[in-house]
Formats: C-alpha cells, structure tokens, sequence
C-alpha cells in the first residue's frame, strides 16, 4: 500500500483506558499501520477516568477555543494531547467539562448509561473534524470505532462532504460487542441534524428512541467499509452491511493482524483507486 493518510477516531486507547480488546487494538492499531510506512493521527474522548497527570496530557492552545453549539447551547471545545514514547505516536483528545471532564466513560459511578451519550457521541465527532480542519490534515481512509464514533460517518459525508479535508477520504466503521442498553433519546435524530444532513438520512433514528442496533446501522449507512472485530457482533448488523454492499473484513482473530486491516485500507484507499494518467 503507497503512503495513505488514516484517521483514527478511537473510543478507547491504551494505556488511557484499561486494557480491553478495544483498548488494545485503540493503541496497537494505529502504531502498526503508522510502523507498515502511512501517517496517521489518533483521537479519543478525554473521558474523567482518565488520570491527566500520569499520562502527561496537556492542553494544545491552539487548537482549542472553539464553541460548538449542541441543541441551542454552547460547549467550549478542549483540544489535549499526550505521547506513547515507545509507539512514537500521539494522541489528541476531545475535551469538555459537561461532556467528559467531569464524567465517567459511558455510565455514571453507579453503572447507570448516561442520558446524553447521543449528545456525547456528536460533540466527540464534531471535536475531531473540527480539530482535524484546523490542522489541513486531508485523511485518505478514517476508521470508527465502536458505537461512540458512530455519528462520525454521516457528519463527515453529509455536512462536511465537499470539505478539501474530507471531499476523498474513505470511511471505516469498526463494530464491536460492546453494545449499549439504555435507548437514547427520540430528539438524537433532530440534535444531529445540520446543513447537508437530510431526515431521509436520518430514517433510522427519525423520532423514535434509538437502540444499539438503530445507531449502528446509521454509521453503517454511510462508511464505505466495515470490520468485524468481535465474534459476539450481531450477525443482523454483518447482513445489514452485506445489504448494502459494503465491504467487509471479518477481524476476530485474538491476535491483531496489521497486515489484514492493511490490505483493507488499501482496497478502500482513494489513491489507489484513483485512473492512473495514460
């Protein structure tokens, strides 16, 4: 694969986070296809549980100050930023009082699922393609994460569609088993709803509560490829993708196999797929 731009949009990173499979494919993932020869950026939520200090995070002042309005009020965006030494890789993080800060990562203390994880998931997305704006960074191929960067496919294509930063990248949905219970609520489909973002691209979640399943399909709708990484993925969600033609990696091996997702990055690559001048 010729050297392509990937942006991670990552829920968990190691050491940040504890170690889960996640976590660990958050961490080793990135280094593995920056070590095969691309550039990469990495970005997760700066969720409370994250100790600032022992992992060195400080604040890039030039990239935060921004204010993004979510359901008519404002939220500061807190860009920070932390290095693994040993990966020769940073990490940015979207920061917030309301939203992460002071929070804890998808349920309060007492194992309750917040009640605006839709909002969390949107200002998450909308954090890192602001930031990424910011920087002139033009990714060829951004991989999602999880159910939390799940707003992230339709924000990009939609809103940000003709965008230079975005106007050719590829976008990856990686499905998880980490499914959240607890419905969000029926406004998500009107919180997310902006310029370029039509209610007919919002029929999953139009006015109705929304599942797991509801949310997945949503980023399914508009990635271009998506990976499967744990056995205990809903099979509907696999057929659902097989429906509407995506490509898709099954990636359920315990040992993570860069060579595999690298492959997949380059079939979905636009510079490979871009005619070649005769």
């Amino acid at each position: 694969m010729s050297k392509t731009k990937v942006l991670f949009i990552n829920t968990e990173v190691m050491p940040y986070m504890d170690e889960t499979r996640m976590a660990s494919i958050g961490r080793l993932l990135p280094q593995g296809i920056q070590e095969a020869g691309h550039e990469i950026r990495t970005f997760m939520p700066r969720f409370g549980i994250i100790n600032e200090r022992r992992n060195q995070l400080h604040e890039v002042i030039r990239l935060s100050g921004m204010n993004l309005i979510i359901n008519e009020t404002d939220h500061p965006l807190i860009i920070k930023v932390s290095s693994i030494q040993s990966a020769r890789m940073q990490v940015y993080f979207i920061d917030n009082d309301d939203y992460f800060t002071h929070r804890e990562q998808y349920r309060d203390k007492k194992g309750v699922e917040y009640d605006d994880n839709g909002e969390r998931c949107f200002f998450f997305a909308r954090g890192v393609v602001e930031t990424i704006r910011k920087l002139r960074w033009a990714p060829d191929i951004i991989y999602c994460q999880g159910w939390f960067a799940a707003i992230a496919p339709i924000y990009i294509k939609k809103h940000y569609g003709d965008d230079p930063c975005f106007r050719n990248c590829k976008i990856v949905t990686a499905l998880y088993d980490n499914a959240f219970t607890k419905p969000m609520p029926s406004n998500l489909a009107s919180t997310i709803k902006c310029e370029g973002i039509t209610k007919a691209d919002l029929s999953e979640i139009r006015e109705k509560p929304v599942s797991y399943e509801m949310l997945c399909h949503l980023a399914i709708k508009f990635s271009d490829g998506v990976i499967v990484t744990d056995e205990g993925v809903n099979p509907a969600l696999i057929e659902y993708a097989t429906k509407l033609e995506k490509k898709v990696l099954i990636a359920t091996e315990e040992e993570l196999n860069i060579g595999k997702y690298d492959s997949f990055f380059e079939e979905l690559s636009p510079i490979q797929n871009t005619p070649k001048e005769e």
